[in-house]
């Protein structure tokens, strides 16, 4: 990456963050509803303490998993409205850099939060001490991965008068990987067993998604555009 496009990457970035900041309550939806709705689980099944530590694990990835769906319309659908994507898809700057700047904003607003909310959440679903250090390892690998990889569903259905229905039939099966290494490296830590076997896997996941995604999310605009 050269000086010019890190340029480009980081005024995308920046760019990004700030409209974040400015619709924070858009943002802040995401994370609320990532917690509210792991809190409300155990009003649901009971505040059995074993049966709480059982589930948590995988509990706290739906819910993430659920949250970064609700928040991936902000990717491209503000900036199709306003007409600036056009713009971005005929500029010099590198489409895939543009995408992978607008994929990483979206993690650092969702995907960051959640992990720093995990511990607390892990915290009153009983979840064991010894996994919420990989617990909040795995969310932040596997945020990027989550965000990257729902760049490609986002782009497919700019426009779309069912884009959130959509959108969760596209995104659920290729987050299916991302979902099971992250529980599965939660509950290893928790039994005592390694668990970097699974982060292993969930860091080759999001290298992949960083390394295609941005360019199959690239292909996707243009033919939006066209």
């Amino acid at each position: 990456m050269g000086r010019t496009e890190l340029s480009g990457f980081i005024a995308t970035l920046n760019r990004d963050l700030s409209i974040a900041r400015r619709e924070g309550g858009e943002a802040f939806l995401a994370v609320l509803f990532f917690v509210l709705g792991a809190l409300l689980f155990p009003l649901g099944v009971g505040p059995e303490a074993q049966l709480l530590a059982a589930v948590s694990a995988g509990l706290i990835w739906v819910m993430a998993l659920l949250s970064t769906l609700l928040a991936l319309d902000r990717l491209f659908q503000a900036d199709w409205r306003e007409g600036t994507l056009e713009l971005l898809v005929i500029s010099p700057e590198p489409l895939p850099l543009i995408i992978a700047a607008k994929c990483t904003a979206h993690w650092i607003v969702t995907g960051l939060p959640m992990a720093v909310a995990a511990p607390v959440m892990a915290l009153l679903l009983n979840l064991p001490p010894e996994g919420w250090l990989t617990l909040v390892g795995a969310l932040l690998i596997g945020g990027l991965a989550l965000s990257f990889i729902g760049s490609i569903c986002a782009a497919l259905l700019i426009g779309s008068r069912r884009g959130g229905v959509l959108m969760t039939l596209l995104a659920l099966p290729l987050y299916i990987p991302t979902l099971i290494f992250g529980a599965g490296a939660v509950q290893a830590a928790v039994g005592g067993y390694d668990s970097t076997g699974h982060l292993a896997l969930m860091g080759a996941i999001t290298l992949s998604s960083i390394s295609l995604c941005p360019w199959v999310t690239s292909a996707a605009l243009k033919q939006a555009m066209e």
